[in-house]
């Protein structure tokens, strides 16, 4: 195995997950079409993202339980999930109403739950050394994926076209990902027969209390990610209307931005934690977005530049660490529990984006669309976070960690 054909794996398996994640937020992306078009009200828009996320946690359940990823080659799995994904995104243009919509959002998700993973599972497949910078820029193009609708969105409207081909170009997009890693993805030298899933065996690695502390720092990730990522394109669009500067296009392109910006932060991250500790990176990503959420809730109606650029140091930061959470269990889980510990990890942490991404909106809505209280809530779970990793850098167990860097 050359360099050259392990980098350029990266390459592939990336984009094809940058196309591949297109119709995540397809659904935010035309939320103010939707709230005209079927008059979307209350909670209506959020639940249509909820059922994104439980439909993703379904397939990866469903993944694990099967072990379906060890019986069909990786890059057909990854090439029928990106299909089931653009298929069922395609079937969201066509549903007419909110209620009909919701099926094909949670198979929407469910379809990514073959993207996600299994890209991770090819990229690790090539890498030993420089593991956390691949990983990083797997999850940095994923970052990026997730953000292309909200670019499409922007593109959509200064050429006046429906909301619709917004989201048929998402599918398009996941369509071709998954082309590409089924005709170009090879797998990896280390590629490994993942076990399946078992009960006992996370019980056992969740015993350890290093990786409990590794997980509750994941949630507290995770309790302000997807809800950020939800919410900041509406809430850039009120800023910017609050501050006399009511453009939908510029809202949607400062909205790529502050997610997109996220990729670069995922690439940072993987190397600051290959050198100085995943613990130590961790903390500081964490502080600095919970930081910026608290800014970015109180610049709300502010100068649209002065918003967009407190957001977009939220953005970098905010998805930074995501990788290192993931990276440390496997670290600290006894041999042969790591894909049980991850998968109940996984299932936990995509459970809890529902209940944030409904409690932004129940605490908007009661607020009289008073942002503050509702993005400031969000700091919450970084503080819980740097909490978690703070003690499990003081455990024994930590020199496990990054190569003993913690």
């Amino acid at each position: 195995m050359t360099d050259a054909a392990r980098w350029r794996q990266l390459a592939v398996v990336s984009l094809g997950a940058l196309l591949a994640l297109a119709p995540w937020f397809g659904a935010v992306a035309v939320a103010p079409n939707l709230v005209v078009a079927w008059s979307l009200g209350g909670l209506d828009l959020p639940v249509l993202t909820v059922a994104v996320q439980l439909g993703f946690v379904a397939g990866a359940l469903l993944l694990a339980l099967s072990g379906a990823a060890d019986v069909i080659a990786a890059q057909r799995l990854f090439f029928l999930g990106a299909v089931v994904a653009a298929a069922a995104n395609l079937g969201f243009v066509v549903a007419g109403d909110f209620l009909a919509a919701l099926p094909y959002r949670f198979l929407t998700g469910f379809g990514l739950a073959a993207v996600y993973p299994v890209g991770m599972k090819l990229v690790v497949g090539w890498f030993r050394r420089d593991r956390g910078l691949a990983i990083g820029t797997l999850i940095g193009a994923l970052t990026m994926g997730s953000a292309s609708p909200y670019l499409f969105r922007a593109l959509g409207t200064m050429a006046e076209l429906d909301w619709r081909a917004v989201i048929a170009v998402s599918s398009l997009s996941a369509l071709l990902g998954g082309v590409l890693v089924l005709f170009v993805g090879r797998d990896g030298p280390y590629d490994q027969r993942a076990a399946g899933f078992s009960l006992d065996a996370a019980r056992q690695a969740f015993r350890s209390p290093a990786v409990r502390l590794a997980n509750l720092g994941y949630l507290g990730h995770m309790w302000e990610l997807y809800a950020m990522w939800t919410w900041i394109p509406v809430f850039l669009l009120a800023s910017f209307s609050a501050a006399g500067a009511d453009d939908p296009a510029a809202a949607s392109f400062a909205a790529f931005a502050v997610v997109a910006v996220g990729g670069a932060g995922c690439i940072g991250a993987g190397l600051l934690a290959d050198r100085f500790g995943r613990s130590a990176t961790t903390i500081v990503a964490m502080a600095v977005s919970g930081t910026a959420a608290i800014a970015t809730a109180l610049a709300f109606g502010a100068d649209p530049m002065l918003t967009t650029a407190v957001a977009v140091v939220w953005g970098v930061t905010v998805v930074a660490d995501s990788a290192q959470f993931s990276a440390a269990v496997t670290e600290l889980t006894p041999p042969g529990t790591a894909g049980s510990a991850l998968t109940l990890q996984v299932a936990a942490g995509f459970t809890l984006t529902s209940l944030t991404i409904l409690l932004v909106g129940l605490v908007n809505e009661a607020g009289g669309e008073a942002w503050q209280p509702a993005f400031m809530a969000l700091a919450l779970g970084p503080a819980v976070g740097i909490i978690a990793m703070w003690r499990l850098r003081r455990l024994p167990d930590a020199v496990r960690m990054a190569n003993g860097r913690r």
